[in-house]
């Protein structure tokens, strides 16, 4: 397993800020673990979620790794998530929670309102984990995908479960993945 949590400690980008924006796509949309003083959907743009970073810690193990989401560029697209305004000392538990290959990221954020219009913008914070990771496993077939979730569990729990969570808080903030919904599809087969 490659550990990030030290790379992480030593970006400086939110230094003497008393607080920043978070962004998540993945189970940071369900799994707020964390405190937070406020929490809103947002989306940002130029990316697209998808089932292709390794989970060798929470949804699977170094023998069986599970599939997690992670962003891959994508010119024109919008990746919705949920946006969390937090303290700097959260992000040392972060770093812990996200170090298996996720590295901090700074991108601007959109904010949307209840009704879904853009309600401003602000420069936040993603946890990205990319091809160069030694735990990124990459495209593949949505079937094989979608076994390999149905099999893999970790101190976390399943690793269905995780897809399941993510495609459920999806449609809850009312947002299309053509993505998470055709894995979330296949796996009914296993």
């Amino acid at each position: 397993m490659f550990d990030t949590t030290q790379l992480n400690q030593q970006m400086t980008y939110f230094d003497g800020h008393d607080e920043i924006w978070l962004f998540g796509y993945g189970s940071l949309i369900w799994k707020a673990d964390f405190t937070y003083l406020e929490r809103r959907p947002a989306y940002i743009q130029g990316w697209e979620r998808r089932f292709w970073q390794g989970s060798h810690d929470h949804r699977g193990t170094p023998e069986a790794p599970g599939r997690v989401a992670t962003l891959i560029r994508a010119k024109d697209s919008i990746c919705h998530g949920m946006a969390y305004r937090i303290t700097p000392e959260v992000l040392a538990p972060l770093d812990v929670r996200e170090k298996n290959g996720y590295l901090r990221e700074v991108t601007p954020l959109t904010f949307l309102d209840s009704q879904g219009h853009d309600a401003g913008q602000t420069q936040g914070l993603i946890y990205l984990a990319t091809e160069d990771n030694p735990a990124f496993l990459g495209e593949a077939p949505l079937s094989e995908m979608a076994h390999q979730i149905a099999l893999s569990h970790g101190p976390s729990g399943s690793n269905k479960e995780y897809l399941l969570n993510l495609a459920s808080a999806l449609r809850e903030l009312g947002v299309e993945d053509m993505h998470i919904f055709a894995l979330e599809k296949q796996l009914g087969r296993f």
